[in-house]
């Protein structure tokens, strides 16, 4: 199984294998059938505490990265939402969509990141 990140604002493509969609809001001006998903795993995304307190400043990254990944070993509703996202593709490819600017400061490249470590220590 290998994890991809992608704005959702980018067209879908033929090589994006399963389409997640990882935030808890739903990006504006997307509509349902222009996304393309195969999911929608909102409670996989940081709280709203988190994600109010980070506010996409990219100093406060590390700290976010860290908290975050905290809430993803530590919340029960997390950890189903993992599971969940193992369970729907196997082995293939997984592209883990999200609306925010930054194609580098998000909670998706961390998740991604966790998600690869997690493949790594199975």
């Amino acid at each position: 199984m290998s994890f991809e990140i992608k704005r959702i604002y980018e067209p879908a493509g033929e090589d994006d294998g399963k389409r997640i969609l990882v935030d808890r809001l739903w990006p504006r001006g997307v509509t349902k059938e222009a996304a393309k998903l195969d999911e929608w795993l909102k409670e996989i995304a940081p709280s709203p505490q988190l994600r109010t307190w980070f506010g996409h400043e990219s100093e406060k990254f590390d700290e976010f990265a860290s908290r975050y990944r905290l809430e993803l070993d530590n919340d029960p509703q997390k950890q189903a939402a993992i599971r969940k996202l193992f369970a729907l593709n196997g082995t293939g490819r997984v592209t883990l969509l999200y609306g925010a600017k930054s194609d580098s400061i998000n909670h998706a490249a961390v998740l991604r990141q966790y998600l690869r470590e997690w493949i790594s220590y199975s």
